[in-house]
C-alpha cells in the first residue's frame, strides 16, 4: 500500500499543475476575447486615417454656388452631415445614388465619383458616418446604417425619386449591403435598381478567425454574404487582384451566391489602387446600368 500511494503522488501533482495551467491559459484566452470585445469600435472604424476634409468656406462656397445641399440627420444625440448633388445633365435625373465610402474617407473626398454618377444622370447622395468629419457620435453598424437610411429618405423627398443605387466602397460595402436589406424602413419604399461594391467583404465576422476569436463576438458584422443572396436586384462587384486589405476571394465569394444577378469584374492593382478613376470601372459600372434599364 504504501509503495501504491508514493507512486500516486508524482501523477496527482502532475494533474494539479496541469489544471492549473489550463486555467491560467483559459483566463488568459478569457481576457483576450473581452480585450477585442472592447476594443473593437477603435480596430473597425479609423476617422482619423479619414483626414479634417473641407473647411467651412470651403464648404459655404459650395452650398452658395449650389453644387451641394447640405443635410442634418439629428438623432440619439449625434449630428450627422449628408450632402445632396445633382445630375449635370439638362434632362430629368434617372433617379438616386446614395454612396458610403471607405473607412479612410469622408464624404468631402467623394466628389470625383459623385461627378461620374451625375454625369451618368443621377442625383447622389452622400451621407456622413458617426464620427467622421464634422459628424458627430460613435460610429456602430446600427448607428451608420439607420442614418444612411435617414439621408436616403431625405434625398428621395428632395428629389421625388422613386428608383434607388446604392454605391460602396471598402467599409462602405458592408454599409450598404445592410442598407439594402432595411430599405423597406424607409417611409418612401424606393425601388432598388443597382447595387455596386468596391473591394467588399463577405463579412467583418470573417476576420475573427484571424485574431483567435468565435465570430459570434464580433459586434458589428456586416453580413454582406447573407444580405446579397435575398437581393432582387443587379449586383456589380468591382475589385482587384492585389488587395491587400480585403482579398479577392472576398468578392469571389460573394459573386459565387447569386451566379445570375451578381457580376464580377477583376482589376489589377491593390486596395487603394484607385480603380474608380479608371474608364473601365465605370463602363463596368454603365454596362451594368444598361442591363438595369433592359
Amino acid at each position: 500500500m504504501t509503495g501504491s500511494a508514493t507512486s500516486d503522488r508524482p501523477q496527482a501533482t502532475w494533474r494539479r499543475a496541469a489544471l492549473r495551467v489550463a486555467r491560467s491559459l483559459a483566463l488568459l484566452y478569457a481576457a483576450w476575447c473581452a480585450t477585442l470585445y472592447l476594443m473593437q469600435p477603435s480596430m473597425l472604424y479609423l476617422p482619423v486615417l479619414a483626414g479634417t476634409g473641407l473647411t467651412k468656406a470651403e464648404i459655404d462656397e459650395r452650398v452658395e454656388q449650389g453644387t451641394i445641399e447640405r443635410h442634418w440627420i439629428e438623432r440619439d444625440g449625434a449630428r450627422v452631415e449628408a450632402w445632396l448633388m445633382r445630375s449635370l445633365r439638362e434632362e430629368p435625373a434617372r433617379g438616386l445614388v446614395s454612396i458610403s465610402h471607405g473607412n479612410a474617407e469622408l464624404i468631402d473626398h467623394l466628389g470625383d465619383d459623385a461627378r461620374r454618377w451625375r454625369r451618368l444622370g443621377f442625383d447622389v447622395v452622400l451621407p456622413e458616418y458617426r464620427g467622421y468629419g464634422r459628424s458627430t457620435g460613435s460610429p456602430s453598424e446600427e448607428a451608420i446604417v439607420a442614418d444612411t437610411l435617414d439621408a436616403i429618405d431625405w434625398a428621395l423627398g428632395k428629389t421625388g425619386h422613386a428608383a434607388l443605387v446604392l454605391h460602396g466602397r471598402s467599409l462602405g460595402t458592408g454599409v450598404v449591403a445592410q442598407v439594402a436589406a432595411r430599405l423597406g424602413e424607409i417611409p418612401s419604399r424606393p425601388t432598388l435598381e443597382l447595387v455596386a461594391l468596391e473591394a467588399p467583404f463577405t463579412s467583418i465576422a470573417s476576420y475573427a478567425p484571424r485574431y483567435g476569436v468565435p465570430p459570434f463576438l464580433v459586434r458589428d458584422p456586416y453580413r454582406t454574404d447573407e444580405v446579397l443572396p435575398t437581393l432582387t436586384c443587379p449586383v456589380i462587384i468591382l475589385h482587384t487582384r492585389d488587395d491587400d486589405v480585403v482579398p479577392i476571394e472576398h468578392g469571389r465569394m460573394l459573386a459565387s451566391l447569386a451566379p445570375s444577378r451578381i457580376s464580377l469584374v477583376e482589376f489589377e492593382g491593390s486596395h487603394n489602387s484607385g480603380i474608380s478613376t479608371t474608364n473601365e470601372y465605370w463602363n463596368a459600372i454603365a454596362r451594368a446600368l444598361e442591363r438595369r434599364d433592359n
